[in-house]
């Protein structure tokens, strides 16, 4: 099946197609996980779950980088932000994600200074302005970011900015799919692979899962007709029983992804266990700064003092991270957790699951 022209986003009759195509091939059952937040608000917001046969399942996956951030993490740039020489510059998304007691915001309104930026470029200038201030820019993120905060590292070391450093939170996706598909628990028939991610990794790094595993996958855009294409070449190589890697979003994603990006990750940052939300410690799937660029990480700068990781007793936003509950299921859902009052970050984010359940499908 050929990657889509644009001008089909156009033609109702392709949609249609793709439905009965998927209505057609689907075996008796099919458990299909996005593992991309921006599918997960795409499918929510054109109703794709209402268009699928009787016995197949769209799960939700450990797509939102804000969301699989463990608390540990959180706390840490908590701890930052309370040292008095130090300013914390953030995406906006971070601020209201709560730790085991405290959040950004709330610290910002205890006066402790921090601020939201639109990338860490912004950061380095609001370094450059404030040569008093000590500038720590909160990097959290998959494969899409990263590179963008690695050339802000190596902007910095080139302007010797002593006053500017990053706490380093990016993640990897191919090791946390792994253990989704390893998890006997969970039963994922087969991924839509995330498009984003994917520009930058291409499809090589996801071949494991179909070669080791079985699992087939699809990498795909995010409209509604990319995301149809999708699930309509996973129904076929599920009735025709193979496991394959493919590529639906051949406009935006290459077979050899985006070399220069991933050069510059490999040359900043080197890989490391990380913890992920719901997932717990995977080997091999966080980032941290290599020996050349080491004065630049923030935690070897200031050593904060971390408060006891706590977590919420009845917050199941881990379990929806690995889609074994949907939101409904979580007991706090549109009761005690929704927007304006999240308990967990899956509330906060715009990418997170509940969020997108909270808005589509109460």
């Amino acid at each position: 099946m050929r990657d889509l022209d644009l001008d089909v986003f156009k033609d109702p009759t392709i949609a249609r197609g793709l439905v009965e195509s998927i209505q057609k091939l689907a075996p008796e059952s099919a458990n299909l996980m996005e593992v991309c937040g921006t599918h997960t608000q795409a499918i929510g917001r054109f109703g794709i779950r209402s268009l699928m046969p009787e016995g197949t399942r769209l799960l939700s996956g450990p797509g939102c980088p804000v969301c699989v951030t463990a608390n540990r993490d959180i706390d840490t740039v908590i701890a930052l932000a309370r040292i008095p020489e130090v300013s914390i510059t953030t995406f906006g998304d971070m601020m209201r994600v709560p730790g085991s007691t405290s959040s950004l915001l709330a610290e910002k309104a205890a006066g402790h200074a921090i601020e939201v930026v639109y990338s860490p470029l912004d950061a380095i200038s609001f370094a450059q302005n404030n040569p008093d201030r000590q500038v720590v820019f909160v990097g959290v993120g998959f494969e899409t970011t990263t590179p963008v905060v690695a050339a802000s590292i190596k902007r910095a070391a080139s302007l010797g900015l002593s006053n500017f450093s990053v706490f380093v939170a990016h993640k990897n996706m191919p090791g946390a799919l792994e253990a989704i598909v390893a998890d006997p628990q969970l039963k994922v028939d087969a991924l839509i692979l995330p498009g984003h991610v994917s520009t930058i990794i291409g499809p090589e790094p996801y071949r494991f899962l179909a070669e080791q595993y079985g699992i087939p996958g699809v990498i795909t855009g995010f409209e509604p007709v990319d995301i149809l294409q999708g699930i309509a070449m996973l129904m076929r190589q599920l009735h025709d029983g193979r496991a394959e890697i493919e590529i639906a979003y051949a406009r935006g994603v290459m077979e050899e992804g985006n070399p220069a990006a991933r050069a510059i990750i490999d040359e900043v940052f080197e890989l490391c266990p990380a913890t992920w939300r719901g997932l717990g410690e995977i080997p091999g799937s966080g980032y941290k700064m290599r020996d050349a660029f080491a004065s630049f990480d923030a935690v070897e700068r200031f050593h904060p003092e971390v408060e006891p990781t706590q977590e919420h007793a009845s917050c199941r936003c881990g379990d929806v991270l690995r889609g074994s509950i949907t939101p409904h299921e979580c007991p706090l859902f549109d009761k005690v957790c929704t927007p304006e009052n999240p308990i967990g970050p899956c509330m906060v984010s715009s990418e997170g699951s509940c969020a997108a359940y909270y808005r589509y499908y109460r």
